[in-house]
């Protein structure tokens, strides 16, 4: 019986040393450089193998033609050849052909919606979440691979990974509580920012994050720093590289774990975005804070809401009134490992699919700090930035606001679009006046 607590005793310790070398000295050993370059070449077998069966299956379909596919499309470019009047004045049914015709393809595929779901991938990573066309029967290699990639991401990945954030809650509590101990002063700034990064690349191994950081020169120092929004783990992954003070919206369960222990060791805000006297609250103490040189950065993801990491929606305008300098970071998942976009009503199913992904990846790039114009609106100005992240990060940079899909559109989004329709029908009347008045001149 000994001998088998011995056993245990030494198989425990074992598992617990390379957990704990995982989470902390990974960056030294290169462990998940090598586990992400493995899966590199395991999904290009794969692809490979999909690529094969495609391009058998398009051969098979191009032995059948259907007489039906040669027929031309409906077209809706020529709505006058309805045999309406012209010559008559005012309102014809025609005029509102093209503003029908956009409100069917709005409802088919809107430009909002299709950011806020997960991105397609261009090829098979061996989840069965990223495949509707059962890619893991393709070939028996394949199958082979799916059942062992999911047997290791379910039962061993996820364990080691549980492990770890069970771990890292508690150490970054205590770390937060000793932190807090000490009185504000510069001992403590330097010894809490030691800490949080530790803690959260410590944290960071229950997803198996791999973070390249480019232009580290341009990492903010202090004053307020902005970036695009996918996650809830954007925070976590910029805190494994540099240490911030931040704005959010204030929440409740795992998330609010971590908003209480951070408020232990400083001064970050968090409001409740519907109570107007929080936001009032939030924009005074950012002034206070926004240019002073012994205060950490104030990290603000000016989005307010979460995009699928494939565009950069409209910038809120608030904190670009606050700060004449502003310094952009662009962060870009690579979604063939894990797709980092919470799209999931609960939090609890978001992190679980975190870690039973492979891992999540990304690309972290340091902008310069960007000055308002003299005579730039602080719109403008968001405006400037925000391009400038989309470009960076390869994104589409879009104007819509975010809010969009949880609320109605704004009264001045409606009322652009009455305005636009009413001088489409005054430069068609305008126009069909011109021809008559020439027609009666003629005769």
């Amino acid at each position: 019986m000994m001998e088998l607590w011995t056993v245990l005793y030494w198989v425990y310790g074992f598992v617990f040393v390379v957990i704990f070398l995982s989470a902390t000295a990974h960056q030294l050993l290169g462990i998940r450089r090598y586990y992400i370059n493995f899966l590199l070449k395991l999904f290009a077998f794969g692809q490979k193998r999909v690529e094969r069966k495609r391009v058998s299956s398009d051969q098979d379909d191009s032995e059948t033609s259907f007489s039906e596919f040669d027929q031309p499309a409906l077209s809706f470019e020529q709505p006058r050849a309805l045999g309406i009047d012209e010559d008559n004045k005012g309102f014809h049914m025609d005029h509102v052909l093209e503003y029908v015709t956009a409100g069917m393809a709005s409802i088919m595929e809107d430009n909002v919606t299709k950011y806020f779901e997960p991105e397609e991938l261009p090829m098979w990573n061996l989840l069965s979440r990223t495949n509707d066309r059962a890619y893991e029967f393709v070939s028996a290699r394949l199958t082979v691979c799916w059942v062992v990639g999911f047997m290791v991401r379910y039962a061993l990945l996820f364990p080691i990974r549980l492990i770890i954030l069970t771990l890292g809650i508690p150490l970054f509590w205590l770390c937060m509580i000793v932190v807090g101990v000490f009185p504000n002063g510069q001992f403590k700034r330097w010894l809490n920012r030691k800490l949080v990064i530790f803690c959260f690349d410590f944290i960071a191994g229950s997803l198996s994050l791999v973070a390249t950081f480019h232009n580290t020169e341009n990492a903010p120092k202090r004053g307020i720093a902005v970036a695009n929004h996918t996650s809830p783990i954007d925070s976590v992954v910029l805190a494994t590289h540099n240490y911030y003070d931040m704005v959010g919206q204030k929440h409740t369960g795992l998330m609010g774990i971590f908003m209480r222990a951070l408020s232990h060791a400083s001064t970050h805000i968090w409001f409740e975005r519907s109570d107007e006297k929080d936001r009032s609250l939030v924009v005074e103490r950012l002034k206070e804070r926004v240019n002073s040189p012994d205060l950490p950065p104030i990290l603000i993801f000016p989005e307010g809401v979460c995009v699928n990491n494939t565009s950069v929606m409209q910038f809120k305008k608030g904190t670009f009134e606050i700060a004449s300098v502003i310094h952009p970071i662009a962060i870009r998942f690579d979604a063939r490992f894990g797709d980092a976009f919470w799209w999931q009503d609960k939090f609890l199913h978001y992190v679980i699919h975190m870690m039973t992904s492979w891992a999540i990846v990304c690309n972290v790039w340091y902008l310069p700090p960007m000055t308002r114009y003299p005579e730039e609106s602080a719109i403008a100005f968001a405006n400037r930035v925000k391009a400038k992240i989309a470009r960076q990060g390869g994104m589409i940079d879009l104007s819509w606001d975010g809010f969009l899909k949880a609320q109605p559109p704004k009264k001045e989004w409606l009322m652009q679009q009455q305005q636009e329709f009413a001088r489409h029908l005054h430069v068609d009347n305008t126009e069909e006046e011109d021809q008559l008045s020439t027609k009666e001149k003629d005769e």
